[in-house]
C-alpha cells in the first residue's frame, strides 16, 4: 500500500497501527527468543549515529532483528558530543553495555546519492566530502572520551548511499569497503576484507559487524531487483510527511515517511525548521498530498511512576516547541499541522498516546 498518498487521517492511524504492530511482534516470545539468541552470538552493542532522513534505515537496510541496533538521528548526522544531553545518554549507554560485560560499536553514517547529488543529505547542502568531514570529527570526540586503542568502544565511519541501500565502511588508513562493488569472489572475502582495513578492531566485534554487512548485502540485491522493475524510483526521493521530535520512532520503518529529530542539539529549532522546509516542498512537488501532515513527539520512559511522568511532560513540551517554531516560520503550512504526542515504554516498545488519537485533527492555528 502507498501510504503517502492516503488522506491525512488515515496515515495517522496507519501510523499508530504500525506501532501497535511493532510492539506486539517485539514482545512476542519468538522475538524475544530471537534477540536472546541473537546476543548470546554477537555480543557487541552497535549504536547508529545518522540523519534524521527517512531513507535511512540501517536496520532494514542490513536485515538486522528489531531491537539489536540503537539509533540517534538528527539533521544530517550532526552531532557533538558536547551537548550536555547527548553526552549523558552516549556515556549512559556505554556504562550500561560495559558493566554487562560488552564492547560498543558505533556507526557513524553519513548518506549520499550516486545518481543525483540533490538527492544527497540537504543538512550539509548536499556536500558529502564535508559530511565525511563531520563524521571523523565525531570519531575523534568517542576516541576522546572513551579512548582511541578501541579495545572497547570502537568509532567507525560509515557511508551510505540511498539509491541503492549500500553501506561504505571506511578504514582506518583511508580505504573504503564499498559493498556496492564488490564481486561474487570478493564477498566470499568479506571477512578477512574486513580485518585489513579495520585492523584495530577486536576479532570479536568484527564478527559481530560481519551479519550487518551479509545483511547489507542481500538489500542491495533486492534494491536492484526493484529497479529494474522500475520500482524504485519513488523511493529514493524525499516524500516524507511527518516530523518526529524525541526518541522512540523506531518502528517507522518505512522509507521516505518521516524526518526524525533526536532531542540532542541546543539548537533544536535548526533541524525542525530544516524538517518543515522539507515538507512543504514535498506538498508543493506533489509528492505527497497537500491536506495535512504530522508533527509527532514521543520520549522514552523505563519505569513507571516518576520516570513516565516526567516523559510525559518532556513530550508535550517538544510537540509545543516545535509548534511555536512552524507557525512563527511556515505559518501556511502550520495551517495544515496535526500533532499527536506520545511516551513509549522502552521495555515492552509499547507506545501510548497522551491524548486520544481518535479525536478530531488539532491543528495548529486553532
Amino acid at each position: 500500500m502507498d501510504i503517502h498518498s492516503k488522506p491525512i487521517q488515515q496515515r495517522i492511524d496507519w501510523v499508530f497501527d504500525l506501532a501497535d504492530r511493532h510492539g506486539a511482534d517485539f514482545r512476542s516470545p519468538e522475538a524475544c527468543l530471537a534477540r536472546e539468541r541473537y546476543f548470546a552470538e554477537h555480543p557487541t552493542a552497535i549504536a547508529a549515529l545518522k540523519c534524521m532522513d527517512g531513507r535511512v534505515n540501517i536496520p532494514a537496510a542490513t536485515n538486522t532483528p528489531v531491537g539489536i541496533l540503537l539509533p540517534f538521528r538528527n539533521l544530517g548526522g550532526i552531532f557533538d558530543l558536547g551537548w550536555p544531553h547527548l553526552g549523558e545518554v552516549v556515556a549512559h549507554h556505554v556504562h550500561r553495555m560495559v558493566s554487562s560485560g560488552r564492547r560498543v560499536l558505533f556507526l557513524i553514517n553519513y548518506h549520499y546519492s550516486k545518481g543525483s547529488p540533490e538527492r544527497g543529505c540537504a543538512g550539509f547542502n548536499y556536500d558529502t566530502e564535508a559530511a565525511i568531514a563531520h563524521m571523523y570529527n565525531i570519531r575523534r570526540q568517542i576516541q576522546h572520551i572513551f579512548g582511541a586503542a578501541h579495545r572497547t568502544v570502537y568509532p567507525l565511519v560509515c557511508g551510505f548511499e540511498t539509491d541503492e541501500d549500500a553501506l561504505i565502511v571506511h578504514g582506518v588508513n583511508g580505504e573504503k569497503l564499498d559493498l556496492s562493488t564488490l564481486t561474487e569472489k570478493e564477498r566470499g572475502e568479506l571477512g578477512p576484507r574486513l580485518a585489513t582495513i579495520l585492523p584495530d578492531m577486536p576479532e570479536q566485534m568484527r564478527n559481530d559487524l560481519l551479519p550487518l554487512l551479509y545483511g547489507n548485502l542481500k538489500r542491495i540485491d533486492s534494491v536492484r531487483e526493484q529497479i529494474q522493475r522500475n520500482e524504485r524510483h519513488l523511493d529514493i526521493e524525499h516524500r516524507e510527511w511527518m516530523i518526529c521530535v524525541g526518541r522512540g520512532f523506531d518502528f517507522l520503518h518505512t522509507p521516505n515517511l518521516a524526518l526524525i529529530i533526536g532531542p540532542y542539539s541546543p539548537n533544536l529549532g535548526q533541524p525542525i525548521r530544516r524538517a518543515a522546509g522539507i515538507i512543504q516542498a514535498n506538498m508543493q512537488a506533489g509528492r505527497i498530498p497537500d491536506d495535512g501532515f504530522l508533527l509527532f513527539s514521543s520520549v522514552l520512559y523505563d519505569d513507571i511512576g516518576v520516570d513516565r511522568a516526567r516523559a510525559e511532560i518532556k513530550s508535550r513540551f517538544l510537540a509545543q516547541f516545535a509548534i511555536d517554531i512552524i507557525k512563527a516560520d511556515f505559518p501556511e503550512l502550520a495551517s495544515k499541522m496535526a500533532t499527536r504526542t506520545a511516551v513509549l515504554d522502552w521495555r515492552s516498545r509499547t507506545l501510548e498516546a497522551i491524548a486520544p488519537r481518535k479525536v478530531a485533527m488539532q491543528f495548529a492555528t486553532n
